[in-house]
């Protein structure tokens, strides 16, 4: 085989394309969005801005209800920021929105119960026995 010719590897020409995809996609975050909103009604509210991607409204994982708040990815970067400075402070269903490019999650999101170390339970080396 002569050296002009390169192998290609097919699976990570593929990674590289949806990494590509995946930056040009704006994802969008909704907030004070009223509980009884439903993803079509905020598909619809972003649609006049351009093509949606998808909608999600975050809900509670134990009860299932929504949390308020909602994320919209739109393909092309400039229809989000359109919709961001249109929809932002738009009143829907008696809900003013909050409306703002989505920042990337932190590593730092809190830990729940398993948290914090300190106190509870029995042992430790900071226990003194007498």
């Amino acid at each position: 085989m002569p050296e002009e010719y390169v192998v290609r590897d097919i699976k990570q020409e593929k990674e590289t394309k949806f990494k590509e995809k995946r930056w040009q996609i704006m994802k969008i975050y909704v907030g004070n969005v009223s509980f009884d909103t439903t993803e079509e009604e905020l598909r619809q509210e972003f649609l006049a801005f351009g093509k949606v991607e998808s909608v999600n409204i975050i809900t509670d994982k134990y009860s299932g209800g929504p949390k308020g708040f909602a994320f919209v990815e739109m393909p092309s970067v400039s229809e989000g920021q359109a919709a961001i400075a249109a929809l932002n402070g738009k009143t829907l269903k008696d809900r003013t929105l909050t409306v703002d490019a989505a920042r990337p999650r932190s590593d730092d999101r809190g830990g729940g119960s398993y948290g914090s170390r300190r106190g509870g339970g029995f042992g430790g080396e900071s226990r003194r026995r007498y």
